[in-house]
């Protein structure tokens, strides 16, 4: 049985036939658009404040067609460009026969070219008078009805070209998110930082601890992983004699997926010779209070039922006192994985067995801690075991200069002092590499040729990695990872 919307198709493929048979093309090689609708709107308005008289001017625009308000000898079809939509007013009377015939066979979502003059409906509605139609692109398949009001979020992500289409709101969030990172480019540049792009096919899996995607070049018969972090090449131009460099790109890790975690993400990471953590949380807050500023206007923003301020300075915490206050476990009492997991069952959480102490650590916070952190905050120093690219406190052999910032109960950056001394960075490997196979991942943690280059010394530095997926969540108020990013990864459909 043919469903109806199968038989819209046919009836638009039919359509598109007898275009054909007039001898029109209906997918044209290009049209010559004077101006955008918004320019357009704008044109009106400017003729309507000058002193002069003198007739509207004839202007070209294109769009897909958005409604269709047929009402006799006058037909109305708004239409709607990437700066926003205009109403048109087709009036039989000065059309041609074949523009007539053509508007008949146009429909909801065809992309069409008009030319007319400019004026307003006596309700205020700036409008084209077309006096000629081109068809630019004939739709075969009709847009869904309703979309607004559409529950089916994951046909939105699934098919976000026609979220595009028909909701102007995910469209802003993208254009916003543009911004922010423009904004972000524009921040670090005039700080003297430099723009740079390193592999992301690399032969090993190091800069962070997460389990990489593998694949395999066939030509060097050697397996590569997609990178887990930029980090390590980044650290090679520091030692290369670069002072500030940075990069936005993807970074690829093979783990879970939630409202905060995609497969792919976006990841900007920087890196500032003779700076230490401290220096990285005072740009931190001044980029993204910056940033807010720059693209909303505001320092604040509403997120879910709370408003956050990014107005610096953003509060400091220990690590170890905020675990203590959001779940009662002091880790320094607990200096080995065993003791701290029996600990952990006594809080009636699920522990895995595999897990070493920095991981258990790493699952307090995000249990009890980050929750509750929702205006942005800094957590500091962090223990060594957790952090084998961070240099150690000076006071505490057992913590590391690092922190992570969050804010709307999640975490949007982590930096480090950075480790510079080249045998103390391969013990930090080794010890890594072992955890890796208790935990049964065989994965390449050690860079040898940037353990290496270590020892040609690297000057004190600090990094910073911030996730720009959650960033935008934040500024744009979207409480998933998908509504942010484009084409997020999801479940293949049985």
């Amino acid at each position: 049985m043919t469903s109806r919307l199968d038989r819209i198709a046919q009836k638009r493929r039919e359509k598109l036939e007898r275009i054909r048979a007039r001898g029109i093309n209906p997918y044209p090689y290009r049209y010559h658009r004077s101006h955008t609708t918004q320019q357009a709107v704008a044109l009106l308005k400017q003729q309507e404040e000058s002193s002069s008289k003198a007739e509207a001017p004839v202007v070209n625009i294109a769009g897909r067609v958005m409604a269709n308000r047929p009402m006799g000898k006058i037909s109305f079809l708004d239409i709607r460009d990437s700066s926003g939509k205009i109403q048109l007013s087709f009036h039989s009377d000065l059309l041609s026969e074949a523009s007539l015939k053509l508007l008949k066979d146009i429909d909801i979502g065809d992309i069409i070219g008009v030319s007319g003059r400019l004026f307003r409906t006596k309700s205020g509605e700036p409008t084209l008078e077309v006096e000629n139609l081109t068809l630019l692109a004939k739709s075969l398949q009709p847009l869904p009805e309703k979309w607004h009001g559409l529950s089916d979020i994951d046909k939105r992500y699934r098919q976000r070209y026609l979220d595009l289409i028909a909701n102007t709101e995910a469209k802003e969030i993208f254009q916003m998110r543009s911004q922010i990172i423009t904004a972000i480019r524009q921040f670090l540049n005039r700080r003297g930082f430099i723009e740079v792009e390193t592999p992301v096919l690399q032969p090993s899996a190091g800069g962070a601890l997460a389990r990489p995607f593998i694949t395999h070049h066939h030509t060097l018969d050697q397996n590569f992983y997609l990178r887990i972090a930029p980090e390590l090449h980044l650290k090679r131009l520091i030692i290369g004699g670069f002072d500030k460099v940075y990069e936005l790109g993807r970074t690829f890790r093979n783990e879970g997926i939630s409202t905060k975690h995609n497969p792919e993400f976006t990841m900007l990471e920087s890196y500032e010779t003779y700076a230490d953590y401290n220096d990285v949380m005072a740009m931190l807050e001044e980029m993204v209070a910056e940033i807010s500023q720059q693209v909303l206007g505001r320092d604040k923003v509403e997120f879910g039922s709370n408003t956050i301020n990014f107005k610096p300075p953003w509060p400091r915490l220990e690590l170890r006192q905020a675990i203590i206050k959001y779940s009662g476990i002091d880790f320094e009492k607990y200096p080995d994985a065993d003791s701290l997991k029996a600990e952990m069952l006594q809080l009636k959480m699920e522990v895995d067995p595999q897990k070493d102490r920095g991981r258990l650590i790493d699952e307090l916070i995000s249990t009890f801690v980050e929750p509750n952190l929702i205006q942005p905050t800094f957590l500091l120093d962090y223990p060594v075991e957790m952090s084998p690219l961070a240099k150690i406190k000076p006071d505490n052999e057992r913590l590391v200069e690092r922190f992570e910032a969050f804010a709307g109960g999640m975490e949007i950056a982590n930096a480090f002092t950075e480790l510079n001394d080249p045998i103390e960075q391969r013990q930090r490997f080794l010890g890594q590499q072992k955890e890796r196979q208790i935990e049964d991942e065989i994965v390449e943690t050690i860079d040898e040729d940037f353990l290496l280059a270590l020892e040609y010394g690297m000057p004190p530095t600090g990094g910073l990695g911030v996730g720009i997926d959650r960033l935008v969540m934040l500024l744009t108020g979207q409480p998933s990872i998908r509504q942010v990013i484009l084409f997020p990864q999801l479940r293949e459909k049985p």
